[in-house]
C-alpha cells in the first residue's frame, strides 16, 4: 500500500487509488492499533487490543491498486467508538454534567457505547471521564474520521454520479448463544440496516461473491451495521453504504492475537472481491445506471 494521500498523525490515514479511480470507497474504523497517551485506562493493553478489528485494514490494503479509496481510523475504538452516535453515553460514566443530549443505548449499558468502560469482562476504567476529556475526543478523532468519510464518499460521488461505500469490520463470535446451544456457524456477515444503506442488487452481488468462495454468509444476521453506514449510506440518491462483518476465526488466534495460517487465503479471497466491486462500479459508470446486475465471476 502506498503512503497516505492525507495523514492525521494519530487520527487517520487516506489512501486514494493507484490506478484509474472507480466509485468505490472502502474504510476500516475500528483497526487503529495507537494508543494515545491521555488513554488513562487502568486495565491491561493485552484486554484492550482483544477489541480492535486486528489486520482487517490489512485484509483490505489492496483496494487503492484496483481504483477503490481506503480510509483507515489509527486510534483505537476502546478509546472513542466513531461506529457509535455522539449521545450514546452513560452520564453514570462522567465526572460532571454532560451539556447536551444523552442517549444510551444497549450497547453502552454493556460497556461497549461512544466510550467503551468494559474490556473482556473488565472495567476499563478506576474513575469517571471528565466531560473536557470526552469532548476533546470527539473533537479531535470522532468529528475528523467522520468528516474524512463524508469528504471522501462524497467527492466520489460528485466526480461519479454514483458511489459504494463498503465498511470494514470483524467479531469473534461466542461458542455458545445466550440460550447456551451452540451458535451457527457465519464466516461472513454484511449489514444494511434492513436496505436502508444500501441497494439490493449491490449487497446480493457481494454475499454471491463470497459465497462461491465457500464462506458461509449471512444478511442483517447477526449484524445489521451501526452509525457508519447509517451516516453515510442512502441508496436513494446513488450512495451506497454495506458494512462486512467477518470471522476473526478465520485468521487469527482469538487469544495471541497473532495471524494464522488462514491469513493469507482469506486476504487472498478479499483481494478478488475488491477487484470485482471495483469491476462491478465500471460497468455501472459504462451501463451510466447505479444498479447494475452483472454476473457473478
Amino acid at each position: 500500500m502506498h503512503p497516505p494521500v492525507h495523514h492525521i498523525p494519530g487520527v487517520l490515514a487516506r489512501h486514494d487509488p493507484d490506478t484509474d479511480a472507480v466509485p468505490v470507497v472502502f474504510d476500516s474504523p475500528h483497526s487503529g492499533a495507537e494508543y494515545p497517551a491521555d488513554f488513562g485506562h487502568a486495565v491491561e493493553l493485552h484486554a484492550l487490543r482483544a477489541a480492535e478489528d486486528m489486520y482487517v485494514d490489512e485484509l483490505f490494503g489492496a483496494a487503492p491498486r484496483h481504483g477503490a479509496a481506503l480510509l483507515r481510523a489509527l486510534f483505537p475504538r476502546s478509546y472513542i467508538d466513531v461506529n457509535r452516535n455522539p449521545v450514546d453515553l452513560d452520564p453514570a460514566t462522567l465526572e460532571g454534567e454532560w451539556p447536551g443530549d444523552v442517549r444510551p443505548s444497549g450497547k453502552t449499558r454493556v460497556g461497549k457505547g461512544l466510550i467503551r468502560t468494559r474490556a473482556q469482562g473488565v472495567p476499563i476504567y478506576d474513575r469517571r471521564l471528565g466531560v473536557d476529556e470526552v469532548q476533546a475526543r470527539l473533537e479531535r478523532y470522532y468529528h475528523p474520521y467522520h468528516d474524512a468519510l463524508h469528504d471522501l464518499i462524497a467527492t466520489t460521488r460528485a466526480q461519479h454520479g454514483t458511489v459504494w461505500h463498503i465498511n470494514c469490520h470483524s467479531w469473534t463470535p461466542p461458542e455458545t448463544g445466550r440460550d447456551g446451544r451452540p451458535v451457527n456457524h457465519v464466516d461472513m456477515c454484511l449489514g444494511n440496516r434492513d436496505g436502508t444503506t444500501c441497494g439490493a442488487a449491490f449487497t446480493d452481488y457481494v454475499a454471491e461473491l463470497l459465497r462461491k468462495m465457500g464462506y458461509e454468509v449471512r444478511v442483517n444476521r447477526p449484524f445489521r451495521g451501526m452509525e457508519v453506514i447509517k451516516r453515510h449510506g442512502r441508496p436513494d440518491e446513488g450512495q451506497h453504504s454495506l458494512q462486512i462483518e467477518i470471522n476473526r476465526n478465520l485468521y487469527m488466534h482469538p487469544r495471541g492475537l497473532h495471524k494464522l495460517e488462514g491469513f493469507a487465503v482469506l486476504q487472498g479471497n478479499l483481494n478478488r472481491l475488491i477487484a470485482a466491486v471495483c469491476d462491478y462500479a465500471r460497468e455501472a459508470q459504462a451501463q451510466a445506471v447505479p444498479e447494475p446486475t452483472p454476473r457473478v465471476p
